[in-house]
């Protein structure tokens, strides 16, 4: 039952990213998304960021569209990741696709809660810093990661059971 699996992975992601973004506000002493730093070690820090756009704060205008518009592309792309899900036969595919619905309906869920995506892990090396991210974002990598390697990997398996040399 891969459905099961791919769901019970959503589940599990957006239970773990609004946890860990709740104990964040927790920790900040804060109920909404406001901009908070705090140097952990040489290459991260901990933040309380807001970002209204989408990856890596692309369209980050604050103009008021990006609330309804990005959910409704989330929700839009939830729905088509449901039906594939409902349709594959492999456990490693139907958790990949469930770790990017559990990510995606984690961001949802902030823009409709915040107004924007919390993002509270900030790396950086010298002058060289990446974007904040969340568990939500993680999870969405990771998942579009996993499909890739077992697309190449599938693939790769198929080609040599084709071929009559090997």
């Amino acid at each position: 039952m891969t459905i099961g699996r791919g769901v019970g992975t959503a589940i599990a992601v957006v239970v773990v990213d609004q946890l860990s973004k709740h104990v964040l506000l927790e920790h900040f002493g804060e109920v909404a998304c406001v901009d908070r730093h705090e140097r952990v070690t040489a290459f991260f820090d901990l933040v309380l960021t807001c970002n209204r756009g989408m990856s890596f704060g692309l369209f980050n205008t604050g103009d008021g569209l990006s609330v309804p518009l990005f959910s409704i592309a989330a929700v839009a792309i939830v729905a088509i990741l449901v039906f594939w899900l409902s349709r594959v036969r492999s456990d490693i595919l139907a958790n990949a696709i469930g770790l990017i619905i559990g990510g995606a309906i984690g961001n949802v869920i902030d823009r409709l809660r915040f107004g924007g995506v919390i993002d509270f892990l900030y790396f950086h090396l010298g002058s060289w810093y990446w974007p904040a991210f969340n568990c939500a974002d993680s999870a969405i990598c990771l998942g579009v990661l996993i499909m890739l390697f077992e697309g190449l990997l599938s693939r790769r398996s198929e080609s040599t059971r084709d071929d009559p040399l090997s």
